[in-house]
């Protein structure tokens, strides 16, 4: 057991949820570079799974119109399908509410797009509901920059917390002598990580030299 202070992300106390990062959803994506936000958001599921925080994953009409889960993030989950939904709100769409509900863990982390509708609409009823709701914005993206910015600031007035997914995975790991996590952390930080992951290469290349 780790001894977190109440106001730091306990890994488990929280729930990842990954909303709607579909094909069809990415195409009107205009907030971020589009492989920047799936990098991202896979990076984000992958360090859920190494700390073995419960990560949902939902789709909105993936046969009809939003096509599937994008692969950077079903393949973390291979066996795992989505909650495919009808609700723009996912947390009205009944399967949705019932998994969350089913950890038991009151600290829920959303990434999703488009930010100011499939992100803001389950924050703010999370929230209204006594969820403690932070969301990963680098991890989520909108349908212009405006759209996302003015959603993330909606959001905060609401009491929900914004996070970046590096920010969260080192949140949970804390202390680089947890050593459990620290390989698999150095893995996908150098992975999904951008220039941190760089640098942790060449500090292993230096000290192989």
């Amino acid at each position: 057991m780790r001894n977190y202070p109440e106001c730091l992300l306990d890994p488990e106390q929280c729930v990842v949820a990954i909303i709607d990062h579909q094909p069809q959803m990415y195409f009107a994506v205009k907030s971020a570079f589009r492989d920047c936000v799936a990098n991202n958001a896979a990076g984000l599921a992958n360090a859920a799974k190494l700390f073995g925080v419960p990560c949902i994953l939902s789709t909105i009409e993936a046969a009809a119109v939003s096509g599937p889960l994008i692969a950077k993030i079903q393949s973390v989950y291979p066996q795992t399908p989505p909650i495919d939904r009808t609700n723009l709100n996912a947390w009205e769409d009944a399967n949705f509410k019932a998994a969350i509900e089913g950890t038991g863990r009151k600290k829920v982390i959303l990434a999703g797009l488009w930010t100011e509708v499939c992100v803001t609409l389950p924050a703010l009823s999370m929230m209204r509901d006594g969820y403690e709701v932070f969301v990963a914005v680098d991890a989520s993206a909108g349908s212009c920059k405006q759209a996302h910015k003015t959603a993330i600031s909606r959001m905060i007035q609401a009491g929900v917390t914004p996070l970046t997914w590096q920010q969260i995975m080192l949140e949970w790991q804390r202390d680089w002598n947890n050593k459990d996590t620290y390989n698999g952390v150095m893995s996908i930080a150098k992975e999904y990580g951008g220039t941190y992951g760089l640098s942790i290469e060449y500090v292993e290349n230096m000290i192989k030299a």
